[in-house]
């Protein structure tokens, strides 16, 4: 009796350990995890800072003017685009919100401003965690600022000649005035510094309890037979879907915990990593767009389609190399 008391004492510290232990290893995985992309991303951010007020952003906007001729877009989005390769989504829309005051856009002028903007944006730090995740990073630049390009063209002549969306924009974003002072900007990186440790955080946990309850393991089988024609495994896939979903850096930091445990193929890494290049933050960047007065469809659903078609190609290219080299040894 006095046996079978004690072992009724003992079960209920099991439990409290086990939740505190699951919550020790998530703040440990998260803290370890934020560590490495904060190491990255900070000295990018401040290098992007110095190279903005050296004026860098105007001279890739010249250099960009040509091509939006070539995508039937005002010389002037060039520096848009620019501020959105060399910053971010919200500088490269404050300054599309003043510039297009001054001119009229069309739906499918925003739409394609729209488009090449979510291909091709924050590429000091995106483009950082994509290399240190094991990805080339001359071949990941060159895939999302060609993609963004090949896409704004197919789209801008489709709708010319289509003689869609030729109606003038419904631009609902507009700029606020902010201090430009430099505690300012101090203040708003640390802000965003520590947003990245939260959603990471939250990312773990929802991919730990995803696991447990099954789903994880659900998403992976199902699309287990798809992913081999993206050139990636079942294991890639949770981590490129959550990726596209929530954007390249938050998907590229899970990339990184895989990589570093190696259960991701470097063929893995590399296509996971192009797909979530060229088509990220689905829901918050896509609507970002939209309020710009660009369309639905064409900034989601044919970016997607295109993006996977896109992938496709490109995997498909890599097989054909792979087996010439093979044969030719």
């Amino acid at each position: 009796m006095k046996k079978k008391q004690m072992c009724c004492q003992d079960t209920p510290p099991s439990q409290p350990k086990s939740f505190i232990g699951f919550f020790t290893d998530l703040l440990r995985d998260s803290w370890q995890t934020s560590v490495v992309l904060l190491k990255i991303t900070i000295p990018v951010i401040i290098v992007v800072k110095i190279l903005t007020e050296l004026g860098v952003v105007g001279i890739l906007a010249k250099i960009l003017d040509p091509l939006m001729g070539v995508m039937d877009l005002p010389g002037s989005m060039g520096l848009v685009w620019a501020t959105g390769m060399l910053t971010n989504l919200y500088g490269a829309l404050a300054v599309f919100a003043n510039l297009a005051t001054a001119s009229d856009i069309t739906v499918a002028q925003a739409t394609t401003i729209g488009a090449i903007l979510l291909f091709a944006h924050s590429l000091p730090v995106e483009m950082s965690i994509t290399k240190k995740a094991g990805a080339g990073f001359s071949a990941i630049l060159a895939l999302r600022i060609g993609s963004a390009f090949i896409y704004g063209t197919l789209l801008a002549w489709s709708c010319r000649l289509l003689q869609v969306w030729q109606q003038p924009a419904n631009i609902i974003f507009q700029p606020t005035e902010s201090d430009t002072g430099l505690l300012s900007w101090i203040i708003s990186q640390a802000e965003y510094l520590v947003l990245i440790m939260v959603i990471i955080f939250a990312l773990l946990f929802m991919m730990r309890v995803l696991r447990i309850i099954g789903l994880l393991d659900l998403i992976e089988r199902l699309l287990a037979p798809i992913l081999p024609f993206f050139g990636m495994s079942r294991r890639a896939a949770p981590l490129t879907v959550i990726g596209m979903i929530v954007g390249l850096g938050y998907g590229g930091a899970l990339i990184l915990r895989e990589a570093a445990s190696g259960k991701l193929t470097r063929q893995d890494i590399f296509n996971s990593l192009a797909l979530m290049g060229i088509c990220h933050g689905l829901i918050e960047d896509t609507l970002l767009m939209v309020a710009i007065g660009g369309s639905l469809s064409g900034l989601l659903w044919l970016r997607i389609l295109f993006s996977l078609m896109f992938i496709f190609i490109l995997v498909q290219i890599q097989k054909f190399i792979r087996m010439k080299t093979n044969n030719g040894a």
